[in-house]
């Protein structure tokens, strides 16, 4: 039988190591083991101190101190510095000061013993108890003491497992949440587990309308490219390792509303035995990836059509005047050189264009600032165009007060020839093309009225961009959708705006503006 004695500590040490796996909170758990310490070895009073991660020490658990006496223990441990192996320079420190300040508290009436808490290796605090009466602590106080302090030793490191999940999961929370592509957690079930902010975006669902149903009645396809869907790809044995992923991609249908493209990556969580454990699904907006390969379609076709034309006119028409078989009248030959001039103007124009676009991609569109004097810029402009199109009427209204403009004259010149171009192309003969400028308070508006067919509402907001033209005039009329394009960012380069005016009753009226000096 073992004595009275044994049987209690054999009860404290068995109570304490369920406390461990049970509690979560450290400061409770120390507090235990300190007190059961403290009876058990008949000491008076004790304290735990732990090392910081960056050095230092603090007071974790005390039992029966007084709080003015710990305020006095705090500062003292604190500025403990490490100086390599804890064991061997800071734990005689930490012991050394807390004989001396507790001696000298209660004159020489207490004394003490402290032992190291070890865990995983590393000296993680210390345990101190003290009696009111002399004698020194045997080798099995001692012994006892060890216990408690491996336990202790146990339970912060458990408490620093426990916080270094918290802290990982904390960090994984924060990713997900802030990541700007989608994240669905899926169980092997593919019932939607997680739910990050992106994915609420995508599909305009929130995390509780998602969260618990199949994936499937959240991601609602309504187009998607060819290839096997995660139950297909499961049904022929997806996954066959860990490293397996599965890519879909088309067009979601939002809960709104509206579609979205999405692309789409599944990869499996496996364990070790081989099961599947979850799936982690990648959402990622492509619709700009569309919009891009689309605008390259787009490009490649328009600019071989606007490129074919006119090098198979000019071909056409000199072939057929080097032919040796045939003799030209004069007439002939001039009116075909000045086809193959017109073709070649266009080509160069067409060039030009291409080449401007690619350096606003760039940024690289420099400007010649310069003074400017608009009035006189949109009468030179008018002039020249009713000698190249004789069959429309131009007409041209400034305002007496316009102003100088600070602006590239020849980049100017560009624009309010796109808009004259276009009225022109887009208007029928005889009909009159007014050219308008104005001076406001803060800026000067010029302004292209045609009498042609005018711009539909639905198209208007989409002049400008780049390569679009209006279905209804893109087959009777030639262009590659760069002028516009091109005009809006010399505009806005100074400073300025470029607008459809909704407010035309007969065909279509362009403005854009500059600032005043």
């Amino acid at each position: 039988m073992l004595p009275d004695y044994r049987v209690r500590q054999r009860d404290e040490l068995l109570a304490i190591n369920r406390l461990i796996s049970e509690e979560l909170d450290l400061t409770t758990v120390l507090a235990r083991i300190l007190r059961a310490a403290t009876q058990l070895l008949s000491s008076h009073a004790g304290l735990v101190a732990l090392r910081g991660e960056s050095g230092g020490w603090r007071l974790a658990a005390s039992h029966g101190i007084r709080q003015e006496f710990l305020r006095e223990l705090d500062p003292l441990l604190s500025d403990i510095p490490d100086q390599g192996d804890p064991a061997r320079f800071a734990l005689p420190e930490v012991s050394r000061r807390l004989q001396r300040i507790t001696r000298a508290a209660t004159m020489g009436l207490l004394n003490g013993v402290g032992l190291p808490m070890i865990a995983r290796g590393r000296v993680v605090g210390v345990i101190f108890v003290f009696r009111s009466y002399e004698g020194t602590y045997s080798a099995e106080d001692r012994s006892l003491l060890q216990s408690f302090a491996s336990q202790a030793g146990i339970a912060v490191s458990n408490a620093s497992l426990y916080t270094e999940i918290n802290r990982q999961n904390q960090h994984l929370d924060a990713v997900l949440e802030s990541s700007a592509d989608g994240i669905l957690l899926l169980d092997p079930r593919h019932h939607i587990l997680r739910f990050n902010p992106a994915c609420v975006r995508l599909t305009g669902h929130s995390p509780d309308q998602a969260v618990g149903r199949p994936q499937e009645e959240v991601l609602r396809w309504l187009r998607r490219e060819p290839g096997p869907t995660l139950e297909e790809a499961e049904a022929d044995g997806w996954p066959l390792s860990p490293q397996a992923t599965l890519y879909l991609e088309g067009d979601l249908l939002r809960r709104q509303g509206g579609v979205v493209s999405v692309g789409i990556t599944y990869a499996p969580i496996v364990s070790p035995e081989g099961r599947l454990v979850s799936i982690v699904a990648n959402l990622r907006d492509i619709t700009r990836f569309r919009e891009a390969e689309e605008l390259k379609s787009t490009f490649i076709s328009i600019v071989s059509h606007e490129l074919r034309t006119p090098v198979a006119l000019i071909k056409g028409y000199v072939g057929t005047l080097r032919r040796d078989d045939a003799t030209w009248d004069p007439d002939v030959v001039r009116d075909s050189l000045a086809v193959i001039e017109d073709e070649a103007d266009r080509l160069a124009r067409l060039i030009d264009d291409l080449l401007d676009a690619s350096r606003l991609q760039a940024g690289a569109l420099a400007l010649d600032m310069a003074d400017v004097l608009l009035g006189l810029l949109l009468e030179r402009l008018v002039t020249r165009f009713r000698t190249q199109a004789a069959a429309r009427r131009f007409s041209l209204t400034l305002s007496p007060d316009l102003p100088m403009v600070r602006g590239d004259e020849q980049r100017l010149t560009q624009v309010i020839d796109n808009l004259l171009s276009n009225a022109v192309k887009y208007s029928p003969d005889a009909s009159e093309i007014h050219v308008r400028a104005e001076a406001g308070p803060s800026e000067v508006v010029v302004c292209v009225s045609d009498e042609g067919r005018g711009i539909e509402p639905s198209d208007a907001p989409h002049v400008f961009d780049r390569f679009y033209r209006a279905a209804a005039v893109a087959r009777s009329t030639q262009g590659a959708g760069l002028g516009l394009f091109l005009a809006r960012a010399i505009v806005e380069a100074h400073g300025g705006r470029i607008w459809v005016d909704p407010r035309a009753q007969l065909g279509a009226t362009l403005c854009f503006s500059l600032p005043r000096r």
